[in-house]
């Protein structure tokens, strides 16, 4: 599989940013110290109004080299109160499907647009995922992925850049530019709506199936941006000479 040397071992950042993991030592360290100090900077982050509900920010956790990273919504109550995303009911359920397809959390990199639980698990709101997004696009361009999964609608929307809802484009794949690296996009309905309606839980696995396919691939460089048009004026007509 693409970029499988990549694939050390997890690191989880931990409430306060830090850095847990069997073997730091196989990562790069300048690398895991970028990281770890974006961590801890953003671990006060009070840009929205979720940080005064929270119990701490879940910053996001795996393979900080991961070729394949998943974004869901935001921190749920176990989330919220452990610090690392998808630890509840949805997350088991993450689990059980990348073991499908012969992967693990170690393996892949998992984090939310949000990164502060709404109160009473309600939907994000649009100036909540406006103060939230830079940290996001932060940690994609840090981690470098090959393929960004994004759970539901919200992560979907956010990172295609288009309003269409999961339900027309999950399991299309789409290239598209994040930063300046180019990435494949592959939306997926989040893992608790099968939890709710179970016959969704064969459609995420049949998605599920074309990751190792996707992860195969060879990202396309980022296109170069579009050469900027002289501006041409029109010019006034010659002047006629009088023929008399």
């Amino acid at each position: 599989m693409a970029g499988q040397d990549r694939r050390d071992r997890p690191l989880t950042i931990r409430p306060g940013g830090v850095v847990h993991s069997p073997a730091v030592s196989a990562v790069p360290v300048e690398h895991l110290d970028e990281l770890q100090a974006y961590a801890e900077a953003v671990a006060g982050c009070t840009r929205c109004r979720l940080a005064q509900g929270r119990t701490q920010v879940v910053f996001g956790s795996g393979n900080p080299h991961a070729d394949l990273m998943f974004v869901g919504e935001a921190p749920g109550f176990h989330e919220d109160k452990q610090g690392v995303p998808f630890v509840g009911q949805a997350g088991k359920l993450l689990e059980k499907l990348l073991a499908g397809i012969g992967l693990s959390r170690q393996d892949v990199y998992i984090a939310n647009v949000l990164m502060c639980r709404p109160p009473g698990n309600r939907d994000p709101q649009p100036d909540e995922i406006e103060a939230c997004e830079r940290h996001l696009f932060r940690k994609l361009e840090l981690i470098e992925p090959v393929v960004v999964a994004t759970l539901g609608n919200f992560a979907t929307k956010l990172l295609s850049g288009r309003p269409l809802g999961i339900t027309r484009v999950h399991g299309q794949e789409q290239q598209t530019t994040i930063g300046s690296r180019s990435v494949l996009l592959y939306p997926l309905y989040h893992p608790a709506a099968a939890l709710y309606t179970p016959a969704m839980l064969t459609v995420l696995e049949s998605d599920f199936a074309r990751l190792p396919e996707l992860l195969g691939r060879t990202p396309e460089p980022a296109a170069a941006p579009e050469p900027e048009l002289a501006l041409v004026l029109p010019q006034p007509p010659a002047e006629q000479l009088g023929l008399f």
